[in-house]
């Protein structure tokens, strides 16, 4: 099927709902928690709509999103006391359920593929959960626990090394890769069926992980080291055969930090300038007064942010060195903070990634695979591999 430029993007934007997008990172729940958001009728509306953070339900519906991986995420402070990481885990889970409860008409459970074929089906947005941060896996029986919650994914560690693995924002390389523990709970999650998650882990735990795992793995938030030399948060381009060899997926993430190494020397040196500016103004960047001098210093440096075309080009690099069956989407949304690129600022915008794919000749089958059918065969191998044990 061919189309005109002048109709590519509302192509786009039928593409967009038909088929069903699935983000393998948003970090709507702590964003929540930080703004103390409870389960009362005051904030209930907060998920529905609102003016502040990526996402909620309205901008959802207009971006085509219907599966956003729910992050449970634990900070690395938590690692020096795992049972208030475990109880952490359990309070953010309860504000999803909480507001799937509130809002059945728009919310629905997304506990596996099947699931969220059906609230599709009925127009509801799916909330899968994925815990990022392995520090409430306390004992291996915490893994059935957490999954019969709706956790379907684990991020092994997050910005410290923990007991599991070594991070790749550590540089103390406790472990070398996978803890003894580390690789009990591996096989331990291959057991149950709970999908690893390989961002943030180090380059050897990495390559451990992959050795040792029975089943392919995500990488649900991450982008290609390849735009950003030396930069371990990302993955090389090693990492990224190895990963499509095993059958794995990379969803690639929409900061401007993963994206582009040049976005970052440049944002470096203009905070640098506008740090300057407040500082004359007597003012600190939370002060209210601060916020007009922000938003004309952003307008007047706009290569302060990488751009939809550089997400595209993340995708085309996986593409090109591991095929069209390994690449997905993980936006970090409500997690990269002020550093989304041009054209991607919300769960909204899905479609200006479509339409940019669409102009580089991404077939309708290719952008259905990164929407959603290359995740949905990772997690459905990792029950096939569960269910043989």
């Amino acid at each position: 099927m061919t189309h005109s430029d002048q109709n590519l993007y509302p192509y786009a934007v039928e593409l967009a709902h038909r088929f069903i997008i699935t983000d393998g990172h948003v970090d709507l729940p702590y964003r929540l928690r930080v703004k103390n958001f409870r389960l009362d009728r005051e904030y209930l509306g907060i998920p529905v709509q609102t003016s502040e953070g990526d996402f909620d339900y309205v901008r959802a519906k207009e971006g085509g999103l219907d599966a956003p991986f729910m992050s449970i995420f634990i900070p690395s402070s938590y690692q020096n006391d795992l049972p208030s990481a475990k109880a952490l885990a359990d309070t953010l889970i309860h504000m999803v359920k909480g507001i799937i409860d509130a809002h059945p008409d728009k919310f629905a459970r997304g506990d596996s593929p099947e699931m969220i074929e059906s609230n599709f089906k009925k127009g509801l947005i799916s909330f899968p959960m994925g815990l990022e941060n392995g520090a409430p896996l306390i004992t291996l029986d915490d893994i059935s626990y957490f999954y019969q919650q709706g956790i379907r994914y684990v991020t092994l560690t997050h910005g410290k090394d923990n007991h599991i693995c070594d991070s790749s924002y550590d540089t103390t390389g406790t472990w070398g890769g996978l803890s003894p523990y580390g690789y009990k709970v591996v096989q331990e999650m291959n057991k149950v069926g709970m999908m690893i998650d390989v961002s943030h882990i180090s380059d050897k735990t990495f390559y451990q992980v992959i050795e040792y795992s029975k089943a392919p793995v995500l990488a649900t938030h991450s982008s290609c080291r390849a735009f950003t030399p030396g930069w371990e948060r990302n993955m090389s381009d090693d990492m990224i055969v190895e990963l499509g060899k095993k059958g794995g997926v990379i969803q690639i993430n929409f900061g401007s930090d993963f994206l582009d190494a040049e976005i970052t020397k440049t944002k470096a040196a203009n905070r640098k300038e506008l740090d300057l500016l407040l500082d004359q103004a007597g003012l600190k960047s939370e002060d209210p007064l601060a916020k007009p001098i922000i938003d004309s210093f952003r307008i007047e440096h706009p290569n302060l942010y990488s751009d939809v075309q550089r997400v595209a080009d993340h995708i085309d690099h996986v593409r090109r060195i591991a095929g069209i069956d390994h690449i997905g989407l993980g936006s970090d949304f409500d997690g990269v903070g002020d550093s989304l690129p041009t054209g991607l600022k919300d769960v909204s915008m899905y479609p200006n990634l479509i339409h940019e794919l669409l102009k580089r000749n991404y077939s309708e089958k290719d952008i259905e695979k990164i929407c959603y059918k290359n995740v949905w065969r990772v997690w459905n191998k990792v029950n096939q591999v569960a269910s043989s044990k």
